[in-house]
């Protein structure tokens, strides 16, 4: 089903018996629903409102994220949160939306700086599980209106209601940008470089490490942005802090943006037959768990990002890479769909919090018609 207006899927939810399979451009089909039909929000798609000196953008959810990428470009704007396009990791097509994005809360390497999705939401209209029209937030950035629903549905994966709006604020595409590129050093070395460039007063705008880079080589790449006078003043700043080591800078604006849609898109696990998992961790402990990882499991391909926060691992397909105790989370991003139907593909959550989470859905979709199971 294809509703065209936000009435049309009330009506459809509302009237409906058997639950659905939440879908808006189909590219990022990491959980598994145990729903049979297909409620697509392609249908409501377009731009309303974009107030380019008030930094603001409201879409409607099935609007493709390319289509609200030009419109900002256009203005000399952007998205700072940097999404990613998961279609060459998980081997989809179709276009991404920017339902999609919010509800996955879909954020790039620039998160480790300018913050996550949800902190760029503004506001959002969505259809519950039981048909009712449900809105939140607003149009402005300066906005106090009860519950922060905003925050809790950007991420609930399509679990609570189906996105039909949402608002967002935008910033001004920087002047230039440039990318530190330091070869060799092992994941230890790299980790406490990118802790040294974050916590600097140079505002690195991202900070990765490859153990086996585009030449694979290790690589560590660090990221500033802005106007032309600072970034060279920063740039030069940052390769005196890092005097002992053999540091070169890319200026070309081409390349810098190919290196880190590499970091973003995570290319390095394209068309590769593993599967993929995503670990969330305190950035100090990322080399030490790829290291028990590699002990333990047919670990392939890593790829650190958000200054060792997040850690991208290829393994052999089937493998339960999560460990016991893990002090973070593990998402199973790329899998067979049998192997998602065995293993858990979100961090199991514990007791207390597996509790609250499926009270809040019980809420929100009290007849468990919105996308049943993807969070089991």
């Amino acid at each position: 089903m294809r509703p065209e207006s936000e009435a049309d899927l009330a009506e459809v939810i509302g009237s409906a018996s058997d639950p659905f399979h939440i879908r808006g451009g189909g590219t990022r089909a990491v959980g598994v629903t145990s729903a049979a039909a297909v409620l697509e929000t392609g249908g409501l798609s377009g731009v309303s409102l974009y107030e380019p000196g008030a930094l603001t953008l409201v879409a409607r959810a099935g609007t493709p994220l390319a289509e609200i990428e030009g419109a900002l470009a256009a203005e000399g704007q952007r998205l700072a949160f940097e999404p990613m396009d998961h279609r060459g990791l998980l081997g989809t097509s179709g276009e991404p939306t920017i339902g999609g994005v919010v509800a996955a809360n879909v954020s790039g390497p620039r998160r480790v700086q300018a913050g996550a999705a949800r902190d760029f939401l503004l506001g959002v209209r969505f259809v519950d599980g039981a048909g009712q029209v449900v809105k939140n937030g607003g149009r402005v950035m300066k906005n106090v209106t009860g519950y922060d629903l905003v925050k809790l549905m950007c991420g609930s994966w399509g679990t609570l209601g189906v996105l039909t709006e949402v608002s967002l604020k935008v910033l001004p595409v920087p002047e230039t940008a440039a990318c530190l590129m330091i070869d060799g050093l092992d994941e230890a070395g790299a980790q406490e470089v990118m802790s040294r460039a974050l916590t600097s007063p140079y505002e690195v705008t991202g900070a990765a490490h490859a153990p086996g880079g585009p030449g694979e080589q290790p690589l560590t790449l660090l990221r500033l942005e802005g106007f032309a006078g600072s970034v060279a003043y920063r740039t030069g700043r940052l390769q005196e802090m890092l005097t002992n080591l053999s540091v070169r800078v890319e200026t070309d604006p081409e390349r810098v943006a190919a290196l880190w849609r590499w970091v973003r898109d995570v290319e390095i696990m394209q068309g590769t037959g593993g599967d993929v998992w995503k670990f969330s961790v305190r950035p100090s402990e990322a080399p030490g768990l790829v290291a028990r990882l590699r002990a333990s499991h047919p670990v392939e391909r890593v790829l650190y990002d958000w200054g060792g926060g997040l850690i991208w691992v290829e393994s052999a397909p089937g493998t339960d890479l999560r460990p016991k105790g893990l002090q973070g989370h593990a998402t199973l991003i790329r899998a067979s769909e049998q192997t998602r139907l065995e293993l858990p593909v979100f961090q199991p959550e514990p007791t207390a919090v597996a509790a609250l989470s499926a009270g809040i859905r019980a809420r929100f979709d009290p007849r468990g018609m919105l996308n049943p199971g993807i969070m089991a």
